[in-house]
């Protein structure tokens, strides 16, 4: 099992999973068009995909969702919450609930209930026997239920939103640092490093940094804070970027 980005941030995030035999889109934020011309680059064609997963339905996380799937019959799986949010109750999807697990060809998955200023919003565990690839972003706090979820994962994707005293003094009016900081927005680097410092680091041999802000974070604050907690593990550190995503990552 491997993983890709093609790109993470506040304009759009998508996330792609594949082994020899599955193939999985974890949402599509971007134009269908757009999303074409990303996968192309890290040498995927959308007729690969199986299925695409919605996290929620805030636009950076599925403005190309119901294109991609209408114009290459993907299958979507989502919650009820976030058809709701997306306006798409009426359209053909597989509801997924938080809690219980589904497979799609060799994935076995399991969806993971987040606090996030959305209908319905869930995080994905994909389990390729005996690896496991963890995704978890867009959630303003770690609950004891998040944190015992993702305590055995061999690599994860993990946000790394902003830095608390950046987004103080940043650009953003008072009631969207507000939102932001919030317990229902974006996890800080701290909050972020919190969770890593709780899991299993012996197993975790990547990870991914994502959903870095532009204008409340930057790469540097973000890879120190997690280098401080991954510095004696054998943990390799990726960061995403809003343009380019990542490179192919093995799930080891």
């Amino acid at each position: 099992m491997k993983f890709v980005s093609i790109g993470s941030g506040s304009k759009g995030n998508s996330t792609v999973i594949t082994n020899k035999n599955t193939t999985i889109m974890i949402d599509c934020g971007f134009s269908g068009k757009e999303t074409v011309s990303r996968l192309k680059a890290k040498g995927i064609s959308p007729e690969q995909i199986d299925a695409i997963l919605v996290t929620h339905e805030h636009t950076d996380h599925c403005k190309g969702v119901a294109t991609l799937s209408r114009q290459y019959a993907l299958p979507i799986y989502m919650t009820h919450g976030t058809a709701r949010g997306m306006k798409l109750l009426k359209y053909q999807y597989t509801k997924i609930v938080a809690g219980e697990s589904f497979q799609i060809g060799d994935f076995k998955i399991d969806p993971i209930c987040v606090p996030h200023d959305s209908n319905e919003a869930c995080q994905f565990l994909v389990n390729d026997q005996d690896k496991r690839f963890g995704i978890l972003t867009d959630l303003g706090h770690v609950t004891p239920h998040i944190e015992s979820a993702y305590q055995q994962c061999d690599s994860i994707l993990l946000e790394f939103n902003h830095d608390t005293e950046l987004l103080a003094k940043g650009p953003y009016p008072y009631s969207l640092k507000k939102r932001v900081g919030g317990n229902l927005g974006h996890l800080n680097n701290n909050q972020a490093a919190n969770l890593l410092q709780s899991m299993d680091l012996d197993r975790l041999k990547n990870l991914a940094l994502s959903h870095i802000s532009e204008k409340n974070n930057c790469f540097k604050i973000a890879l120190e804070t997690a280098q401080n907690i991954t510095e004696n593990t054998d943990t390799t550190i990726h960061t995403l970027e809003q343009q380019f995503g990542s490179e192919w990552i093995e799930v080891a």
